[in-house]
């Protein structure tokens, strides 16, 4: 989708949204809800916004008052590097020779129309970048096909054939903290895009793991986009796959992690937005597919840390699902992730308890109106929520996933 189309869809969502019916179909979303769709009030629902997550950072056991406010990525009409044409041939050679250039000035790269086969790594450690597309986003397009199953003298393999990644350049640590791990598989490491960079902006761009429909319908994580640091932006983007589309990290567990996502659109069919950053998305499409997984399909899988309230909130968003989940509504909003705890089971105040808050969205046909949330990933731990009075929405035994003044499309 264009920007010019994204900024049309988005519009329409807002219209749609004063004339919709609610959330569903026949009756508005009262405060509690139900033990298997809870539902806030507007005073519990008075924390959940941007500011409130934007608002601290350091450690997750003892916040800092650090309000972020991310201004609308501005870039530059000269880059200072220039990917496609006569400048880089691909985005990790951009990157290299920002990081080259050291200093704290934030830097530009322009990337022009074309596809970018490989897989980028933006480390930790450099200068502030500004990374976008000097075209329509669906025309400035980084693939790669990378399935987590493979192991890691695989992944060293596929990922370096051409020597992108050598030793002395800057991000020649993440290549090697993947290509020397000791599991069996890739694992989180099988993404196009990897950033561990701080002030990241990325705009304008589609990133895609071609993985796709080209394996079973099994377990084959393969991610678009990682992001692992603190105060990244994405703006217009794109961002395809099928499982895992997009991590949304916190590579210290210890420490927040904030990220923010306007106008843009993600797509998947498995927990294919997840992570335990603090990330606010704004006035973005999410798009359930059933290609590859008929029923049953994840769109968002959060791993918050269990002492912090504010994982993700989705806000002023458009949630669909294509034909396949139309006329079978079998799809599932959401799900915590209890990272870590298949042998043990999930255990309160230790295990990850996923926080999300989805507000004043439109959510489209296929989806399963009375039970929206299925059970946990890793430990299947079944959804369960407080709906009694004067209720703890932190408390570590029960889910921390919620509705706010969403609304649905009229049936046809």
């Amino acid at each position: 989708m264009s920007n010019a189309r994204l900024v049309t869809a988005l519009a329409a969502t807002a219209l749609v949204l004063s004339m919709a019916t609610p959330a569903r179909a026949g009756e508005r979303q009262t405060a509690p809800g139900t033990a298997t769709r809870p539902i806030l009030s507007a005073t519990e629902a008075a924390p959940y916004v941007p500011r409130t997550y934007f608002g601290y950072s350091g450690e997750y056991a003892a916040p800092v008052a650090d309000p972020w406010r991310p201004a609308p990525i501005a870039p530059v009409k000269r880059p200072d590097l220039l990917v496609g044409g006569h400048g880089y041939a691909t985005v990790q050679e951009a990157v290299n020779a920002a990081y080259r250039a050291g200093g704290s000035k934030r830097r530009y790269i322009g990337v022009l129309p074309g596809v970018y086969q490989g897989t980028v790594f933006i480390p930790a450690g450099g200068p502030p970048l500004t990374l976008y597309g000097l075209g329509r986003p669906a025309d400035v397009r980084l693939e790669f096909t990378v399935d987590a199953t493979i192991t890691p003298a695989a992944w060293a393999a596929l990922v370096n054939p051409d020597g992108r990644y050598a030793e002395g350049d800057p991000a020649w640590p993440m290549f090697q903290s993947c290509a020397t791990r000791t599991s069996a598989t890739a694992g989180l490491c099988a993404t196009v895009v990897w950033a561990q960079s701080t002030d990241l902006q990325l705009k304008g761009l589609t990133i895609t793991n071609t993985l796709l429909d080209s394996v079973d319908r099994g377990t084959h994580q393969a991610l678009a986009l990682r992001t692992d640091a603190d105060r990244t932006q994405l703006e217009g983007m794109r961002l395809i796959s099928r499982q895992d589309t997009f991590l949304a990290n916190a590579d210290d567990v210890a420490r927040i992690a904030r990220v923010s996502v306007r106008d843009s659109y993600i797509e998947g069919d498995t927990d294919f937005v997840f992570g335990r950053a603090a990330a606010v998305f704004t006035g973005t499409r999410f798009h359930l597919v059933s290609s590859r997984k008929a029923s049953g399909g994840v769109i968002l899988a959060p791993n918050t840390a269990p002492g912090y309230p504010y994982g993700f909130l989705v806000t002023h968003c458009l949630i669909t699902a294509d034909e396949g989940y139309a006329a079978a509504p079998t799809g599932y909003l959401g799900r915590a992730w209890d990272q870590g705890a298949s042998a043990t089971g999930y255990l309160p105040g230790i295990t990850p308890n996923g926080q999300l808050v989805i507000r004043d969205s439109l959510i489209g046909a296929g989806f399963n109106a009375v039970t929206p949330w299925a059970p946990a990933a890793t430990t299947a731990r079944p959804f369960a929520a407080r709906i009694d009075e004067g209720r703890d929405l932190n408390d570590i035994n029960f889910n921390r996933l919620f509705e706010y003044a969403n609304r649905a499309a009229r049936s046809s």
